[in-house]
């Protein structure tokens, strides 16, 4: 007889479904790829995924009905999240896609200006439900079949689009059916298209010296 995961198994199996979604993300893996965060550009990748898991309750940590009344408000209408949140309330899908691409701005210099960070905000609240519900066979399991069977060291194409161009977004579409159940097939094939922020030129004081400016690091 099948026992029920524990607690910490679901948040470990939870944490795992955020590395897996990020690691899946194209975007994120271009950015990653092409170093636009820096040499550390894959610390980062990790570190956002540590982020990502800190926005949520420790499951390990949350009483049975805890759990419960985290999965009811997850099917609750999205709510506005602020600094002043409660440490028990869970962050919706347009919250998730907010702090993505923040973060992809802040730490990678990109501003990515399609739908990929919503599916990736979706893919990682359906997982964090599943795991709520004692449940790990679902997108949990989806997300780690995908995952093992990633290509190591696969690069990803894209097309560079510079910051004061405006993206043409007219793409040939191999057919038109429009269901849910290709948008992870988007997520994976379709060749990102990105906004890459300029870098601005050092200046140059009277007396010939580069200015430097620090970076804030969050």
């Amino acid at each position: 007889m099948a026992t029920n995961p524990s607690p910490a198994t679901l948040q470990s199996e939870f944490e795992q479904a955020v590395a897996y979604a990020l690691h899946l993300w194209q975007d994120l893996s271009l950015a990653v790829q092409e170093n636009w965060g820096g040499p550390d550009s894959s610390d980062k990748r990790d570190w956002l995924a540590g982020a990502v898991v800190e926005l949520f309750p420790d499951i390990s940590k949350l009483s049975p009905s805890a759990q419960l009344q985290q999965v009811q408000q997850q099917n609750q209408q999205p709510q506005q999240q602020n600094d002043n949140s409660s440490s028990t309330e869970e962050p919706d899908e347009a919250y998730i896609e907010e702090f993505l691409l923040n973060v992809m701005l802040d730490e990678f210099e990109v501003a990515i200006d399609n739908e990929s960070a919503a599916l990736v905000a979706e893919q990682i609240v359906r997982a964090r439900t599943e795991c709520l519900r004692g449940k790990i066979d679902g997108e949990v399991a989806d997300l780690r079949r995908r995952f093992s069977s990633k290509r190591p060291n696969e690069k990803v194409n894209f097309k560079l689009v510079e910051q004061d161009q405006e993206a043409d977004w007219d793409t040939e579409d191999d057919d038109d059916d429009d269901d849910d159940d290709d948008k992870d097939e988007e997520m994976t094939d379709a060749v990102p298209e990105l906004v890459k922020k300029e870098k601005k030129e050092p200046e140059v004081d009277e007396d010939g010296f580069t200015k430097v400016v620090s970076k804030k690091k969050k």
